[in-house]
């Protein structure tokens, strides 16, 4: 069995997921609305789309606001060493992710205004072939590993 990386997300990414979901489900349900609202005048439609939809999308909702927040905290992690990044993530599928110092490109910082508001933020490891992100953890954490995966970087340069 291989061992869990170490570091995880930030305790407050739950509570921005969470936030996250309930803003989908008041979007869902401006959907629905406007299908019963526009019913008004379309008296053809039949109801049930809208009665069904709204079943959906409140499931859906209520799955994203209060199962997979909990979830993705319990598999997301992650280990910045001298040689590599090791990133977790997944929830049905654990994806492990291995990147070498010497593959990666550049990084930034990723934050909308939910993640801006609990000080979170997703950092963001490009490679030639892909992007790896390291979602919610503290924006001076962040700010930290950036410069630290820059400094490990320039000295795998320096080595070869």
């Amino acid at each position: 069995m291989i061992a869990k990386p170490t570091q995880r997300l930030h305790p407050k990414a739950k509570k921005a997921w969470q936030i996250r979901g309930l803003v989908g489900l008041l979007f869902y349900t401006l959907l629905v609305g406007a299908y019963f609202v526009s019913r008004i005048w379309l008296t053809f439609l039949p109801w049930w789309p809208g009665l069904m939809a709204g079943g959906f999308f409140l499931f859906v909702s209520m799955i994203s606001i209060f199962v997979f927040p909990a979830v993705r905290m319990h598999y997301w992690g992650y280990d910045i060493r001298e040689e590599d990044i090791d990133i977790q993530s997944g929830m049905i599928v654990i994806k492990r992710v291995l990147i070498p110092m010497n593959r990666v490109q550049h990084v930034d910082l990723e934050y909308g205004p939910i993640m801006r508001h609990f000080n979170l933020a997703s950092l963001v490891i490009t490679t030639a072939g892909s992007n790896h992100k390291i979602p919610a953890i503290a924006q001076d954490v962040a700010l930290e590993l950036r410069k630290d995966i820059a400094r490990l970087v320039y000295e795998n340069e320096d080595d070869v």
